[in-house]
C-alpha cells in the first residue's frame, strides 16, 4: 500500500505545547501524583445557573434543530444590542455569524480572506493557534515582535514596516493571550489608520481590571470581531462564539458557514441570550474574584523571583520572564511539572519572542494558586 503523504502545509502545523504539558500531567496523576493546573485558560467557575436553565427550557421546547446559518434572529439581535450599548456602535443582525466557538470562526475567516502565499500580521507572542489557522488556509503568518519593556503593546510603526503587497489582515487580541495586556486606545486608533483590515479577537472582553477594553469597531469599519461565551460567561464546553463582519460580506460568510457547519446548536443559542441579558451580575462577581487572584499572583511571583515589568490588566494570565532559570521554556515547564507538581504553559507556545517565559493562569481557585506558588518557590530557589 502506498504511504499516505500529507501536503507540506500540514507539516508546518505546530504542536499545542499547553496540551503537551497537560497530557504529561495526566500521566503523573494516573500514578497518584497531585498536580496543580495553571496551564489552561478555562474558568473554574460554573456556567451561571440562569444560562443552564435557559438551555434546559429550550431542550424541553424541542429547540434541537438546524437554524438559520447566521444564527437565530433573537440571539443576533441580542448580540447587536449588547455591543451597540457597550461600545456605541450600530451593528445590525445581518453582520453577525454565530458558530461553534471562535476557533472555527477564525479558521473560516482565514479561508475566506487568503489565497496561497497571502500574509497575516500577528504579534509575537500571541495565542498559539493563530499562526496555525493561517497556515491551514495556505497563508503565511508574519510575526511582529512585542516586548515586555514596552508593556507588550504593539507598535504601529513596526506593523507598518511589516506590511507588503501580500498582507491581507492584521490579527490582534485585547485583552491579550498570553500577556493579559489591554491594548491602549491610541494604539488601536493608529493601527486602524494603517488601512489594513483588522481581525480583533475580543474573547476576553469583560475580563478587565480597572478600566475597559475598547472594541476595534470603535475605530474602523474595516474589521472583523471574534467573540464568544467561553471566558467571561464561563461557558467553554458550550462551544459557542460569534463573528461581527462588514455587512457587504454577508453572502460569502453565510455560504462558507452553510457548507462547513450548517448552523450552531439551537438550544445553546437560546442559552446565550440568557447569558447576555440575565447573567451579567453573576459574571461580574467572577471578575472581582479573578482580580483578587491576579493581585495575589503578581505579588507572590515577585517575591519568588518572577517579578513583572508590565501590567497584566485583563484576561486571566500572567506572562513571567523565567530566562534566569533556563532559556528552554518547554524543558523548564516539564521540570517544574515533574519536580514541583505544577503545570504551566511554556512561553515558546506563543511564538519565538515568548521563549524563556512561562504563562500562569489564575483561572483557578485561590487555594490552588497558593499551593502552586508554595511548590514553585523552593524549586526556583534551587535554580537561582
Amino acid at each position: 500500500m502506498t504511504e499516505l503523504k500529507f501536503p507540506p502545509h500540514v507539516d508546518e502545523i505546530t504542536s499545542f505545547l499547553a496540551v503537551e504539558v497537560f497530557q504529561a500531567a495526566q500521566v503523573l496523576e494516573a500514578k497518584g501524583r497531585d498536580v496543580v493546573h495553571l496551564e489552561f485558560g478555562e474558568p473554574d467557575f460554573p456556567t451561571p445557573e440562569v444560562v443552564c436553565a435557559a438551555a434546559t427550557e429550550a431542550l424541553k421546547a424541542g429547540k434541537t434543530r438546524y437554524t438559520h446559518s447566521l444564527g437565530i434572529t433573537p440571539l443576533r439581535e441580542t448580540i447587536c444590542g449588547y455591543h451597540n450599548a457597550k461600545y456605541g456602535l450600530a451593528i445590525e443582525p445581518d453582520q453577525v455569524l454565530v458558530s461553534g466557538g471562535t476557533s472555527i470562526l477564525a479558521f473560516l475567516l482565514m479561508t475566506l480572506l487568503l489565497e496561497p502565499g497571502d500574509e497575516v500580521l500577528l504579534t509575537d507572542p500571541s495565542y498559539a493557534c493563530y499562526a496555525n489557522f493561517i497556515r491551514l488556509a495556505r497563508g503565511v503568518p508574519v510575526m511582529v515582535p512585542i516586548h515586555e519593556r514596552d508593556g507588550f503593546q504593539l507598535d504601529p510603526a513596526r506593523v507598518k514596516a511589516a506590511i507588503t503587497p501580500r498582507t491581507k489582515a492584521l490579527l490582534i487580541c485585547s485583552p491579550a493571550n498570553p500577556t493579559g495586556v489591554v491594548m491602549r486606545p491610541e494604539v488601536m486608533a493608529d493601527l486602524a489608520g494603517l488601512g489594513v483590515p483588522i481581525i480583533s479577537d475580543e474573547i476576553y472582553h469583560g475580563l478587565v481590571y480597572g478600566g475597559e477594553a475598547r472594541s476595534i469597531l470603535e475605530f474602523t469599519d474595516r474589521a472583523f470581531v471574534l467573540n464568544g461565551y467561553s471566558k467571561y460567561f464561563a461557558m467553554t464546553g458550550w462551544r459557542l462564539g460569534y463573528m461581527i463582519f462588514p455587512r457587504h460580506l454577508m453572502a460569502p460568510v453565510m455560504k462558507m458557514h452553510q457548507n462547513v457547519m450548517i448552523s450552531a446548536t439551537e438550544f445553546s443559542q437560546h442559552a446565550a441570550i440568557a447569558a447576555m441579558t440575565e447573567a451579567l451580575p453573576v459574571c461580574e462577581g467572577y471578575v472581582r474574584e479573578y482580580d483578587r487572584r491576579r493581585v495575589y499572583m503578581i505579588e507572590r511571583l515577585a517575591k519568588i523571583g518572577l517579578d513583572l515589568k508590565y501590567e497584566p490588566a485583563g484576561a486571566f494570565y500572567v506572562f513571567a520572564d523565567a530566562r534566569r532559570y533556563g532559556d528552554d521554556s518547554l524543558k523548564l515547564a516539564m521540570e517544574i511539572l515533574n519536580e514541583a507538581g505544577v503545570a504551566l504553559t511554556p512561553g515558546a507556545d506563543f511564538g519565538p519572542n515568548g521563549e524563556g517565559y512561562l504563562r500562569f493562569s489564575y483561572a483557578n481557585s485561590m487555594e490552588n494558586i497558593s499551593t502552586a506558588l508554595d511548590r514553585l518557590e523552593p524549586f526556583l530557589a534551587t535554580r537561582g
